[in-house]
Order: structure tokens, then C-alpha cells, then sequence
């Protein structure tokens, strides 16, 4: 077998670790056998580190897109990226190269700070929602580019920081008691995450339902000068706002259900608890990764008509449109 020589043997399971990932106890040298998991594991990561290239390259190549939105949207799909990578580097590590602990130290860290990057630029693209409607006038100025570049400035130092965690020594290799829900990541390391990942997370249904306030309080204001609607009537329900709405419902769904299982888990759970637990709540987070594109990225006008214009010029028109923040 090509993952490594010798006669390996793994040990048998225990009534009460029927759940627990099999420990091996091979000879030295003797990597673990191929398994369904592993081979998902390295399609899910080729997925996710595809589809995020592209949509990193797309923007990235293309001088038109430069508004705030597009920044953001590119540092997501950078995050969704190295995740991407992250779960392709586990799997080489586990299934391939002999495991070590700087191995394990390195994918842990290098998907702790995808994996808050990625929470944060999903916050950032919140906070340009808001602001597009709150500050409408002078959303896509030059200013609005800078601040924008200075708040990704700062989320991607302090998603390094957060991540050069397990590396610059706060792991629980050689002291297994203090281990988290996901090794080798102590567990007051992990609460400390998973904690910041819950203020994130609120700090974003709270910018989306300023967001909710504001486009109704507008889309009524505009209905009552123009004479649409006597102005106790919303013009929200009479021009369609129902389908905007459904929208922001989804995303919101796929932000809470992607996050909030593996937040929770992550403070509640210990080194002892079932580790089918932790995969069954870390799948959701990872699986954001490839959802995030798709929400987000590929279903903005533009970035779609770069893409169309890539695959098929001669169907595609050299005319161009204003960015809208709300396509986003």
C-alpha cells in the first residue's frame, strides 16, 4: 500500500469509546490506512480552495471591482481559501506523511485564523451593508475604500495573532489533561475562541436587523413622497419587499446554523466528550467555507459578468453598470 510499509494494527475499541476515533498503535514510521473520511476530507478542501480561488482571482484581477463590498468580499473568500488548504494540509499530514506535532500545530493554527478571518469578514461585509444604506451618498468614495482597507488591515492581524496560538506554545501536546473538544487546542484556549466567536456572531444579527430598520424606514419614506401609499401603510408589502427579505433569512440561517453549533459546543465540551460531537459541529463551520461563495460572491451582478465574460466573451457586452453594495 502506498501510504506506508510494514505491518500496522490498530487497537480495538472499548463499550464505552465505540464513538471515539481508534488510537494507533503501530510501529513507528506506519501511517494509518486510507479511510472514506480522509478521502472526503481532501475533496471538501479541493472544493472550498477552488471555488474561493476563484472568486479571489476574479476580483483581484479585475480594476472595476475596487468598491468597499468587493474588498470584503475578497478578503472572505482569502479566508474560505486558506480553510480550504487547512483541510487539504490535515489530510496529507494524517493519511500521507508521517503525523508530527509541528504537523498538527501547523493546520490547527493556519485553520484557527481562516476560520476567524472568515467570521470577521462576514461581519465586515454586515457592517458595509449598513453603512451603504446609512451613509448612501458617499458610500464607494475614496475614504470609504481606505476605511475599508484599515478594518481588513486589522482583521487579518488579529486572525494571525489568534492562530500563532498553538504554535507559540499554548497547546495541551504534553499535557493531554488540559485538552479541549479539539486537540491539540487547550481548552481554555478554545473557550476564549469560541466565546469571541459568539460576540461576532451577535454583533452581526445586530448590524442585519439595523440593516432591516433602516431599508424599510426608507423604502417608506420614498412610497410616502411620492404619493404610492397613504403613509400608515408600509411599502414594503406592496412592492415586493418579501423577496429581499427571504433572502436575508437565508443568509442569516446559514450564518447562525454554520456557526453557533460549533461556538456553543467548543464552551461546553472537554477533552472527554465524544469526539463524533466536535465533527458533527465542526463540519457546519467548515461547510461555510463553501457556502460563503455562493451567498455572498457569486451572486453579485458583477462578479458573475466577469465570470461569464471569462468563459464566454463573445456573449458577453463591453457595456458597464454602477455597483450596487445591496447586490451583495
Amino acid at each position: 500500500r502506498w501510504w506506508g510499509a510494514g505491518v500496522c494494527r490498530w487497537s480495538s475499541f472499548t463499550r464505552n469509546q465505540s464513538w471515539r476515533e481508534p488510537q494507533w498503535a503501530g510501529p513507528q514510521g506506519c501511517l494509518p490506512p486510507l479511510t472514506i473520511w480522509g478521502v472526503a476530507l481532501c475533496v471538501s478542501g479541493t472544493l472550498i480552495a477552488t471555488e474561493n480561488a476563484v472568486v479571489v482571482t476574479t476580483i483581484l484581477a479585475t480594476p472595476s471591482l475596487r468598491a468597499p463590498v468587493f474588498l470584503l468580499l475578497a478578503s472572505l473568500g482569502l479566508a474560505d481559501l486558506l480553510a480550504g488548504v487547512a483541510l487539504i494540509l490535515h489530510f496529507l499530514f494524517r493519511f500521507c506523511v508521517e503525523p508530527s506535532d509541528w504537523s498538527e500545530l501547523l493546520t490547527s493554527g493556519l485553520l484557527v485564523t481562516s476560520l476567524t478571518a472568515s467570521l470577521c469578514s462576514l461581519m465586515g461585509v454586515a457592517l458595509d451593508r449598513y453603512l451603504s444604506l446609512s451613509h448612501a451618498l458617499t458610500y464607494g468614495s475614496g475614504q470609504s475604500r481606505r476605511r475599508a482597507a484599515s478594518l481588513l488591515l486589522l482583521v487579518w492581524l488579529a486572525a494571525c495573532v489568534i492562530g500563532a496560538g498553538p504554535v507559540m506554545g499554548w497547546h495541551c501536546l504534553q499535557e493531554p489533561n488540559s485538552c479541549s473538544v479539539a486537540r491539540p487546542l487547550t481548552r481554555t484556549y478554545l473557550s476564549l475562541l469560541c466565546g469571541g466567536f459568539l460576540v461576532v456572531v451577535m454583533v452581526t444579527l445586530q448590524l442585519y436587523a439595523g440593516i432591516c430598520r433602516v431599508a424599510r424606514r426608507h423604502a417608506h419614506a420614498i412610497a410616502t413622497q411620492r404619493h404610492f401609499l397613504p403613509t400608515s401603510q408600509p411599502y414594503a408589502s406592496k412592492h415586493g419587499g418579501g423577496k429581499g427579505f427571504s433572502r436575508l433569512i437565508v443568509i442569516l440561517s446559514v450564518f447562525v446554523g454554520c456557526w453557533m453549533p460549533f461556538s456553543l459546543w467548543g464552551l461546553l465540551g472537554d477533552a472527554s466528550s465524544p469526539p463524533l460531537y466536535t465533527y458533527a459541529t465542526l463540519v457546519p463551520a467548515a461547510g461555510s467555507s463553501l457556502l460563503n461563495p455562493i451567498l455572498y460572491s457569486l451572486r453579485n451582478k458583477d462578479i458573475r459578468k466577469v465570470l461569464l465574460h471569462a468563459c464566454c466573451p463573445h456573449r458577453c457586452s463591453n457595456s458597464t453598470r454602477d455597483h450596487y453594495p445591496v447586490d451583495v
